[in-house]
């Protein structure tokens, strides 16, 4: 199996990760269950694409719904619908369906939810409580966003933390309005550049360089590379898999002190971006019912159960999903969950105004990123105005669309 992870620490995490892969192992004698890993994610799905043509692939692969059309779409995976099918003991059912939706195409289905996350506003409670700033509900504006962060900004304390990962950001193009690209697909022009994404971007120019409650990257560095982990910013756009670090010892937030809530938006309702990882047979898979049988396992209740108790994600199944959030009970356990049930509660009920990234639809979207984050550099750090840094980046992003 391949994965974008690779060796971590003797963390209880990464123990957690090694006794599910080793309990495989043990239930199916004489099965070696090798993982690869590659951490860079574009080093990743290179490397995939190319095993796949040089016929090295692995059996089973993660799949990231950030470049799942890159696989779908240039036929590398198998068709999951005939296991399905022959599967008595398996149903689609029991996964959330928007999250399914990520890698189905039309009867097709190429990959089976593991976990996923909505990216989500985290603000600590202790920061807000200290300035008496009432709590975020998901309802705020912009306007409502700013000013909160402006009373939160104290000292070395700042009221937000902005990175330039367009994962981060991408929300607030789409809740003023906005988006990266026509409905289709196809291009950028009269789309990135329109007025909707030039006041997007000018507002998070305006949260650094001129109000100054977002840190620049040199104050970051500064400071350390996650203020928030640290208490020294008030909110931040991010996903679940954060919680696995809060729920650390050694770190200095604790998870019963965090919040988390729909990000701003100037929307009658606000939206947001949601990631998902799953597992997929790939085409040339030399074991493919041992393949589905891996996928099974790791997808099913019982390994769900576990793996979901780390915190890194919201579990694919609704089951899982909803005995984390408390809402129905579990089955008798010794797991620790290490996000608290009300917790969790919040972030699944973000899921339904959740939408797929771009990257699962359109297959040369990991070309455009980088081009984002240029142009957001240029905005924050260059002093190019938004205007002409959103129309230079759509002219850059038609091209490499149109490469054959």
């Amino acid at each position: 199996m391949a994965d974008w992870s690779t060796a971590g620490d003797n963390s209880d995490f990464n123990k957690t990760i090694d006794e599910i892969y080793q309990r495989f192992d043990d239930q199916n004698p004489g099965v070696d269950l090798q993982v690869e890993g590659t951490p860079d994610m574009q080093a990743y799905v290179t490397k995939l694409l190319l095993s796949h043509v040089a016929g090295t692939a692995p059996d089973v692969m993660r799949l990231d719904a950030s470049s799942a059309a890159v696989f779908i779409n240039n036929d590398v995976l198998r068709d999951l619908s005939p296991y399905i099918k022959a599967d008595k003991d398996f149903s689609l059912d029991d996964y959330f369906s928007n999250v399914v939706d990520i890698t189905r195409r039309g009867g097709a289905v190429y990959g089976i939810p593991v976990g996923f996350t909505p990216m989500v506003l985290y603000y600590n409670k202790d920061l807000f409580d200290a300035a008496g700033v009432p709590y975020p509900d998901g309802t705020w504006t912009y306007a409502q966003f700013l000013d909160a962060a402006k009373k939160l900004t104290k000292g070395d304390v700042y009221g937000f933390e902005f990175s330039n990962w367009m994962a981060m950001w991408i929300l607030f193009l789409w809740n003023n309005g906005g988006d990266v690209l026509s409905p289709d697909g196809t291009r950028a022009t009269g789309y990135l550049d329109s007025q909707q994404n030039v006041d997007a971007v000018q507002f998070i120019d305006d949260m650094v360089n001129k109000y100054h409650v977002a840190p620049t990257q040199s104050q970051t560095a500064a400071l350390g590379v996650n203020l928030f982990a640290t208490g020294k910013a008030a909110m931040k756009i991010v996903g679940h898999w954060e919680m696995v670090d809060y729920a650390k010892p050694a770190s200095q937030i604790k998870i019963d002190r965090i919040g988390v809530c729909a990000p701003p938006s100037n929307l009658a309702k606000p939206v947001t971006v949601m990631y998902e990882s799953g597992l997929a047979i790939m085409k040339n898979c030399k074991h493919p019912d041992l393949a589905w049988r891996l996928i099974k396992y790791l997808c099913g209740y019982k390994v769900q159960h576990v793996y979901n108790a780390t915190g890194i994600e919201v579990c694919g199944l609704k089951q899982v999903a909803a005995e984390a959030g408390g809402s129905v009970a579990t089955e008798p356990s010794e797991i620790n969950r290490v996000v608290p049930p009300l917790l969790e509660q919040d972030f699944v009920s973000i899921v339904p105004s959740a939408r797929p990234p771009w990257g699962a639809k359109v297959e040369r979207f990991n070309l455009v990123e980088p081009i984002m984050q240029k142009m957001m550099d240029r905005v924050l750090y260059q002093d190019v105005s938004p205007k002409v840094a959103l129309h230079d980046a759509a002219e850059e992003i038609d091209v490499e669309m149109t490469k054959p």
